[in-house]
């Protein structure tokens, strides 16, 4: 049995100890009891005395919650928390100056970097992610990591400097081989929503840098955060999160050879960070589209890992798409068809490849869609 004091500093402590015993909603005042799996019971206080809640966990669970009752500095500070159910988690961000482009708004990377930032602190804010991405306990005791897949991004309205944006994020089970993590993006002052994200992540051990399938553990520690019915940040039938990227064969349109990776790009899984691809995958794209348009989606198929000494080549060409496909964001398939010249830079869609120099092995493989820059 865990007792916990219930008093106003203690509310955001309590809200997540309440998603590790798998609740629905907090107590109301006065006297509750729910006799279930994880259950608690909260009583009305007697005089001068506070409120006790008491819930029944796991051994495991209790430590969890024992790390997260200590409050650190970030908990405190951060402007995040785990929604009433517990099963997802939202986070403000004031976009910072050093985070915006040449359009004056936030770009594309810093919206990845974002979407990066509120996973991690969603997988802290349950007590996970003590050293690395969101990995449960089971994870660090086998040496795994996670490791990006696949990444979709659609950015309806980028934020401008001092604007306030609130992130939503939760994750699933994508069969046995990995996990989801979707995102929804709002301007925080109007309520927009001005972005969605989805992405699938896989587990590789860290010292063999195999791919490993989610073992029951480790699935039993992470789904009881996720929601129990099925949610999609992207629902509709057909939509872009789903269309397959063609191969882009050479010669490609575009082309930028010889990029290297900075020391500052790797991460904590001793790899090329997942973000950075996205800002290879742009310098191959024409300039003029650059200074006419603004990215509005971007997919990423993540193929292999890039290591600190690779020498990566970034390849782009113009992806023609015929009414058929426009109308019903099928899948693609085959090799990328290159438009005439005349109506190259009609066309909004991309097709990207990362390849590494020496040996042409493929690193990733993209796709881009672009409209045009708003009057401002």
């Amino acid at each position: 049995m865990l007792k916990l004091s219930c008093n106003a500093a203690m509310t955001d402590q309590i809200q997540m100890a309440l998603a590790h015993c798998r609740f629905r909603s907090l107590p109301k005042s006065g006297s509750f009891s729910i006799r279930r799996r994880g259950a608690f019971c909260c009583s009305t206080p007697a005089a001068g005395k506070a409120p006790v809640l008491s819930a029944v966990v796991t051994p495991d669970e209790a430590t969890r919650l024992d790390h997260l009752g200590s409050g650190s500095l970030a908990d405190r500070l951060r402007l995040g928390s785990l929604t009433e159910d517990g099963l997802s988690y939202k986070e403000r961000f004031i976009i910072r100056c050093y985070e915006v482009g040449i359009n004056k708004t936030a770009t594309v990377e810093t919206v990845a970097n974002l979407l990066q930032e509120v996973g991690g602190n969603h997988a802290q804010g349950v007590g996970f992610s003590t050293d690395g991405f969101a990995t449960t306990p089971t994870m660090r005791k086998l040496n795994l990591i996670w490791v990006t897949a696949r990444m979709h991004i659609e950015v309806y309205k980028y934020p401008a400097w001092s604007d306030v944006i609130e992130i939503e994020t939760w994750c699933q089970g994508e069969g046995r081989i990995g996990t989801r993590r979707d995102w929804i993006l709002k301007d925080y002052a109007t309520g927009e929503v001005i972005g969605r994200g989805t992405s699938k992540w896989v587990m590789m051990n860290e010292n063999t840098r195999r791919l490993q399938k989610v073992d029951d553990d480790v699935r039993e520690e992470y789904l009881v955060f996720c929601p129990r019915e099925l949610r999609l940040a992207f629902p509709e039938e057909n939509n872009g999160s789903l269309r397959k990227i063609p191969k882009l064969e050479d010669p490609a349109d575009y082309s930028k050879v010889g990029l290297v990776p900075r020391r500052a790009d790797l991460d904590m899984n001793q790899h090329v960070n997942n973000v950075t691809y996205i800002g290879w995958v742009l310098e191959s794209v024409p300039q003029e589209i650059i200074d006419n348009y603004e990215l509005q989606t971007i997919t990423l198929d993540y193929r292999r890992e890039c290591q600190h000494d690779d020498i990566v080549d970034s390849l782009t060409s113009v992806e023609l798409i015929d009414s058929e496909t426009t109308a019903e964001h099928g899948a693609t398939n085959g090799s990328a068809s290159t438009p005439s010249k005349q109506n190259r830079y009609d066309s909004r869609s991309f097709l990207h490849l990362l390849r590494r120099s020496g040996d042409g092995l493929e690193i990733n493989r993209g796709r881009t869609e672009w409209r045009k820059k708003p009057t401002r």
